[in-house]
């Protein structure tokens, strides 16, 4: 594999092993996608749990809401601590300690108890950044969207795949148990023993950089002895907060489609719970080869339009994405909004990529920091969207809210012309780029 002086890789290759770049490439995203299914493992069978806790729907939707939402804090705090301790360690702990009410979930008795299990369990979605931060320190410029892109949509397969696997897995439990109450609670055990698993293996398997890990009191040394970044300069940056909110735009509303595309199916076009599942999962498995295009598409425009070249192209997956949510707003049979569905999917998971193949060139200094806040930005957007879905609050039917959310997604496609790179940086990144890379034999 062809390498430049510092190690990163500058190409993908899936089937070679033998380096540390692709070992962590692979790893990444299974352990992200191991973290849907602790994270909205329980989506799918939402309904059940519904009927045993006697609960509203608005009040499953908090409980939606604070998954998302605790995820906010954890993906700023996981950027920062990426930078300081490295991804290896960050990641670990977090699979470790995730798991736990992962599988505790299934003790809750009342409102109250769902409701703080989730919060905690929300904090698994703060893998995303990790998975970002890790890839991005693995691959070379002229690679990083794609690696990036593709990490994160296998990862987010993840939730496509939940949402089909979790109801067989609750239907198995179900013909041993035979109590609907019982099973919906025994089947979240097997999801926290694999984030337990993953977290181990994670630590043994993978290391912080291609050099090598971080070692601990020489790190903290390095950081004490070289000028840092201020983090003023970056909250100062209003590139990091346009991408916060376009990610809000597109991995925000991937989050209010996984947590609700199911009950959704259940309630407006009366499926049952395996086939709202299967249905529903077939949003999340777009994430095989969509979001992977839209950083492919993000590292061509960016060949051959520089910086601002990816840009125009995450203006474009958005202002799409926006128009496929308004069209899958209208759908009124299940033929025309599993079609619809589809398509919006495409594109929403395009726009991801894109966005995260613009993300590593904000500012190389503080790269943990800056993933942390877009990535923080897509559950903040979900927060925000999930608003609309509160039929006390808003009125609105569930058909009307993504109608509006469209809306606000082709508000917010337009906040990419604010999104610009000096033409002088821009030539010295397509320079490392196109330079001709050194072999190394340091993996």
């Amino acid at each position: 594999m062809k390498m430049t002086p510092d190690g990163k890789a500058t190409k993908i290759e899936l089937f070679n092993l033998k380096t540390i770049n692709m070992r962590v490439f692979h790893l990444t995203w299974l352990a992200f996608f191991l973290c849907f299914f602790g994270w909205f493992g329980i989506a799918p069978m939402l309904a059940i749990v519904r009927e045993d806790l006697g609960i509203t729907t608005d009040q499953i939707v908090n409980t939606n809401m604070v998954a998302v939402a605790s995820t906010v804090f954890m993906r700023l705090i996981i950027g920062w601590l990426c930078d300081r301790i490295g991804p290896r360690i960050t990641y670990t702990w977090l699979l470790i300690l995730g798991s736990i009410p992962v599988i505790m979930i299934g003790m809750v008795q009342n409102y109250e108890q769902f409701l703080l299990a989730r919060m905690f369990i929300g904090a698994i979605g703060a893998a995303f950044v990790i998975t970002q931060f890790h890839t991005s320190v693995m691959f070379a410029p002229n690679i990083v969207g794609t690696a990036n892109a593709t990490t994160a949509g296998w990862g987010n397969l993840g939730g496509g795949v939940t949402q089909q696997v979790m109801p067989l897995i609750f239907a198995a439990v179900l013909a041993y148990t035979g109590s609907e109450f019982l099973s919906w609670r025994l089947s979240m055990i097997g999801p926290g023993i694999l984030l337990f698993i993953m977290g181990m293996v994670y630590y043994f398997f993978t290391k912080d950089t291609p050099q090598g890990n971080y070692k601990y009191l020489q790190h903290k040394l390095d950081q004490e002895n070289k000028p840092q970044e201020p983090l003023k300069n970056v909250l100062k940056d209003h590139r990091v907060w346009v991408l916060f909110l376009i990610y809000g735009a597109c991995f925000g509303v991937e989050l209010i489609v996984n947590s609700k595309a199911a009950l959704y199916f259940i309630d407006y076009f009366h499926m049952d719970i395996k086939t709202a599942g299967l249905i529903a999962g077939l949003f999340g498995l777009m994430n095989l080869f969509a979001r992977s295009l839209g950083g492919y598409f993000g590292d061509r425009f960016g060949k051959i339009g520089g910086l601002n070249g990816r840009v125009k192209w995450l203006f474009l997956a958005l202002f799409v994405e926006s128009l496929a949510l308004i069209l899958f707003s209208r759908m009124d049979t299940i033929p025309l909004i599993i079609a619809s569905m589809l398509f919006f999917s495409l594109f929403v998971q395009m726009s991801e990529g894109a966005t995260y193949s613009v993300v590593p060139f904000i500012n190389k200094k503080a790269l943990g920091l800056v993933s942390g806040i877009v990535g923080a930005g897509g559950n903040a957007g979900a927060v925000a969207g999930m608003f609309l879905f509160k039929k006390q609050l808003t009125g609105l039917e569930w058909t009307d809210s993504f109608y509006f959310l469209g809306f606000i997604v082709l508000g917010i496609s337009f906040t990419t012309f604010f999104i610009r790179f000096p033409k002088t940086k821009e030539e010295s990144v397509t320079e490392t780029v196109t330079a001709k890379p050194e072999l190394s034999l340091a993996n």
